[in-house]
């Protein structure tokens, strides 16, 4: 073999050699990149909120995982290298430098015909004594309300089984209607009595939100429930004053997507 012929070999082999590292450190940086994507670390918690550095290519509402515990977060706020995430727990477990993992799903609840007659976190876990209840069903807690034009009118009264209500102010199903009053002035009651009523006036979904309240009040009304035989068309959402207040700013917006 000349040599001319062995220095081209040497050139050919030096080449490849050298594409062979130069594509290493690109899957190198991909793999650094993708985890810069889907991790990232905390940098403060204050007041149920947490700031993460990291997770650039997180998704506002998306659900993520904090810390060892891997406690349910979800993403709200998106800055420029900053997220703030919503803490559903306790966050004295969490920490300066704790993980935060991409779940890749957006916050949605279960929906299953068997929660009617239970009573569920603000996040669709069942929390009363029964079985838990699993579904595949889910649906977005974010999602844009159906305009006023596609929606159907309201043409169908709904009872209220009080009369001085029914008679001057008349309620239709699709109507919303605001009870606003001092403490201890019977709105709850009213409330109460209008799920009752749908047994004698025809058969209506109830959803109950309980924002702020005792455990020993929703129990008791879930009691009165069960022996005025009105609990099998209702579901109770439960965030009681006990609970962190993100999971009872989120409770509303899960009613509401029972609903739907």
């Amino acid at each position: 073999m000349s040599l001319t012929k062995i220095a081209l070999a040497k050139s050919k082999n030096t080449t490849k050699n050298t594409l062979k590292k130069d594509v290493r450190k690109i899957l190198s940086s991909f793999k650094f990149y993708e985890e810069a994507l889907d991790t990232g670390k905390i940098i403060s918690v204050k007041d149920g909120v947490a700031r993460v550095n990291g997770l650039f290519g997180v998704l506002s509402g998306e659900m993520v995982q904090l810390g060892i515990a891997k406690i349910q977060g979800m993403v709200l706020s998106l800055e420029h290298n900053t997220v703030s995430v919503v803490i559903f727990g306790n966050d004295i477990d969490l920490k300066q430098g704790d993980l935060v993992y991409r779940t890749f799903v957006i916050m949605n609840i279960p929906l299953s015909i068997k929660l009617f007659g239970r009573v569920i976190d603000a996040l669709g876990n069942t929390i009363d004594a029964g079985p838990k209840v699993v579904s595949s069903v889910k649906r977005k807690v974010d999602t844009k309300a159906i305009g006023i034009i596609p929606r159907q009118s309201v043409r169908e009264p709904m009872q209220t089984g009080v009369k001085a209500i029914d008679s001057i102010t008349p309620v239709g199903c699709g109507q919303r209607e605001l009870i606003i009053g001092d403490r201890q002035t019977g709105k709850t009651t009213i409330a109460v009595d209008t799920i009752l009523s749908q047994k004698n006036f025809g058969f209506l979904y109830c959803i109950y939100v309980a924002i702020g309240q005792k455990k020993s009040t929703i129990a008791q009304i879930v009691n009165f429930l069960k022996k005025a035989g009105a609990i099998g068309n209702t579901i109770i959402v439960s965030a009681t004053s006990s609970e962190p207040a993100t999971l009872q700013f989120l409770a509303p917006y899960s009613g509401c997507t029972l609903g739907e």
